[in-house]
């Protein structure tokens, strides 16, 4: 069990690693945590720093998922090998999700991170692959309906794990709980938003078909 912890701790760690606030350093000491909505993540970056600024927050954010998943379940780390107790399988998701807890809880900045969503897709990139382009398509239509990103990310989650139920069980019952998990994760860290949108004063990226059609 020695190699599930430390390997579980090194994606967390990984996970810390956070997009923004690494560009933000080569951009002159730029903190999007202290602007816009505060939120560390690719929205937050999008609105306040511009599309370069948020494409490399969403490459570190996805990659720092991707290269963990797809390297650590199977390597030999020195002085804790591969235990053959431990099932590569649930390791894999295990360190996916160590991935995104770190990204929203990262240590390495005082645990005020973003809100798990592109972390999230890195990890789908490699477990489910084929999932992730019908998921982006979903997201895009969430938004161009009611123009509320937050409202798309939680659907996209959810609906990553109503998939994997209705398409996959009982044989990816481990993918399953994957899914389950992190779509727990991103309504919980979405909270705000949905007692924003609940208030109706969440803000739009775009109006929206029901936003345009209240007007």
């Amino acid at each position: 069990m020695l190699e599930l912890g430390v390997k579980v701790v090194l994606a967390y760690l990984a996970g810390s690693v956070m997009g923004s606030l690494v560009v933000g350093f080569f951009r002159g000491g730029v903190d999007i945590r202290s602007v816009g909505s505060g939120n560390p993540g690719g929205t937050n970056a999008l609105r306040t720093q511009g599309k370069v600024f948020a494409f490399w927050v969403i490459v570190i954010d996805v990659s720092k998922a991707v290269i963990p998943v797809v390297w650590l379940p199977s390597l030999a780390l020195p002085g804790v090998g591969i235990d053959p107790l431990v099932d590569r399988e649930l390791l894999t998701y295990l360190v996916g999700l160590a991935a995104v807890v770190g990204h929203v809880y990262p240590v390495f900045f005082d645990f005020r991170g973003g809100k798990g969503a592109a972390t999230a897709v890195g990890v789908m990139c490699i477990v489910k692959p084929v999932i992730v382009l019908p998921l982006i398509v979903l997201w895009l239509a969430v938004i161009w309906v009611t123009g509320f990103v937050g409202l798309a990310t939680i659907a996209a989650a959810i609906g990553a794990a109503v998939f994997v139920a209705v398409t996959g069980l009982p044989q990816e019952h481990g993918l399953f709980l994957f899914c389950s998990a992190v779509a727990a994760l991103i309504v919980y860290t979405h909270r705000s938003n949905i007692s924003r949108m609940w208030a109706g004063e969440e803000d739009r990226v775009t109006p929206g078909l029901l936003g345009r059609r209240g007007n």
